[in-house]
């Protein structure tokens, strides 16, 4: 049996990686800011996160945040070098090289820490979870008409099969920049908006508008999105039913 840290591991993503190891009997510990007995920042490190990580032989490092995570990802590292943690698993998101947002950069940074952390390492790009176009388009819907960026496809992924294989990933070998996992569809924006009306309710004009700059660029050219590994299975308009039962 391995022990397992799961960083971030009460989040909608680390939650669902937590409840598949303990399923297949491993032990796993939890870190989040705010759940004992493991309760750290990894922001700032600090002794807590040596005690969360003694014994551990795998982390599965899934916290994130707007802010700060290449720095948690220095202070993680270096606990895990101290603790002499064999294998560190990575959750990263397809095209952080070649989008230019700043929490891509912010992420594709911590790829490149990981990489040469010194630790045995695999590293997992996933394209969007389903509840990220939702979010967005709930927002969007708030409006009298729902404008959206002209040309942009995307290729959302169920977050329990991001979450089986990085589970998978953990308890075998480190093995580097493993293959994306994409959605099993690649998307107009404006079809996943009229999935998103109709599974609602709700009646709106749907207008596509061009935009500018370079993220918007790199958007229509699909650097968000992985075709050639649209290997999820649950689709757009099944989350759209077990959330909204429409």
């Amino acid at each position: 049996m391995t022990t397992i840290l799961v960083t971030g591991g009460t989040g909608t993503l680390g939650r669902l990686v937590t409840q598949r190891l303990r399923a297949d009997g491993h032990e796993v510990r939890v870190l989040s800011r705010h759940t004992p007995p493991y309760a750290v920042d990894l922001r700032k490190g600090g002794s807590g996160l040596d005690a969360a990580l003694d014994g551990v032989e795998t982390v599965v490092h899934c916290a994130s945040g707007p802010r700060g995570d290449e720095r948690a990802a220095e202070h993680l590292i270096a606990a895990a070098r101290r603790a002499g943690v064999g294998h560190l698993v990575y959750v990263s998101i397809v095209g952080v090289d070649r989008v230019p947002l700043g929490y891509y950069r912010s992420k594709l940074a911590v790829e490149r820490l990981v990489e040469a952390s010194g630790l045995g390492w695999t590293v997992l790009r996933a394209t969007q979870f389903h509840d990220l176009p939702v979010t967005l388009l709930g927002r969007l819907a708030g409006l009298p008409v729902v404008l959206l960026p002209a040309g942009v496809s995307d290729q959302p992924v169920e977050v329990a099969e991001v979450a089986a294989r990085l589970a998978d990933l953990a308890v075998v070998p480190p093995a580097g920049r493993v293959p994306d996992l994409g959605g099993p569809e690649v998307r107009s924006f404006e079809s996943l908006a009229r999935a998103y009306l109709r599974a609602t309710g709700r009646r709106r004009p749907v207008l596509n508008v061009p935009l500018f700059g370079a993220t918007y660029r790199a958007l229509r050219a699909g650097g968000h999105l992985t075709p050639q590994q649209a290997l999820g299975k649950g689709t757009f308009e099944e989350y759209l039913e077990r959330r909204f039962g429409r």
